[in-house]
């Protein structure tokens, strides 16, 4: 274990957002994560890799705690956000994923109005004063979730009536309505066609100016047009992590060329 005051110093130092040390993932008897060690930047689009099954959605869960609400799941080892241990027993994991924004593989917008689509965060974590500071969030949020325009002359129409592509934009612009920090996404763009992809990804390299935004990404095009850092996952494991245009050019590890070649995976 690494100590706590030290790896605060080391975040502090380096515009690191996120710090994972000896994290340790099981699912019951299974071990599904070993030995994580990584840490990512503020500020910037981390994108993980790797086979079906690697790992690597386990590990994002992990960073908003969503993985507590799976009964058999026991996670081991340090992560700290800003220098501090998301899993002390202080933290309230209500609050943090308030702090750490998340967009699923497949668009799951509320069914209520693409307004109280957008509102209901901050609601409940009490960020409006009135009427007016929410009418200014849900402006704010569905502008950065680059679907304002779209949007703004049916904001009580129902969200679910929004396309593939606007209904992630808005799942996104949600997300960012409780100012979070720092946004997971899970394979925003498996379930959009290419079009709306194209829009996610440009709305992803937008974000990261004011988000540390990390990726779960099954394809490699994407990890290398929108990410900064990349990490491959391989069997549970961290196998090489480092510049996206370094891993993708000239790996380290022979595991990580022959993913990147199409002979693993």
């Amino acid at each position: 274990m690494y100590d706590q005051a030290e790896l605060g110093a080391a975040v502090d130092q380096n515009s690191t957002k996120i710090s994972a040390r000896n994290v340790q993932v099981y699912y019951g008897d299974t071990h599904a994560i070993k030995d994580v060690n990584v840490d990512i930047d503020a500020k910037a689009v981390t994108a993980f890799i790797g086979p079906s099954g690697c790992g690597k959605s386990t590990f994002l869960r992990c960073i908003n705690r969503m993985n507590d609400t799976i009964d058999v799941c026991r996670v081991k080892g340090d992560i700290l956000i800003d220098g501090e241990d998301i899993y002390d027993k202080r933290v309230d994991p209500v609050q943090l994923r308030a702090k750490v924004g998340m967009v699923f593989q497949k668009p799951n917008p509320f069914p209520k109005s693409i307004y109280d689509n957008i509102a209901y965060g901050p609601r409940i974590h009490g960020l409006a004063k009135n009427k007016a500071d929410l009418d200014d969030i849900v402006e704010k949020s569905l502008r950065r979730g680059a679907i304002w325009d779209e949007v703004k002359d049916r904001l009580h129409a129902p969200g679910t009536g929004l396309s593939g592509g606007q209904q992630q934009r808005l799942c996104i612009a949600r997300a960012v309505a409780t100012e979070p920090e720092v946004l997971l996404m899970d394979e925003p763009c498996s379930a959009l066609d290419p079009i709306a992809t194209a829009q996610v990804e440009e709305l992803i390299d937008e974000l990261r100016h004011q988000y540390s935004v990390v990726i779960v990404t099954h394809s490699m095009q994407q990890a290398a047009r929108v990410s900064q850092k990349t990490a491959f996952f391989h069997l549970g494991n961290l196998v090489e992590f480092g510049e996206t245009s370094q891993i993708f050019t000239n790996p380290k590890d022979e595991r990580t060329e022959s993913y990147i070649t199409g002979r693993i995976g």
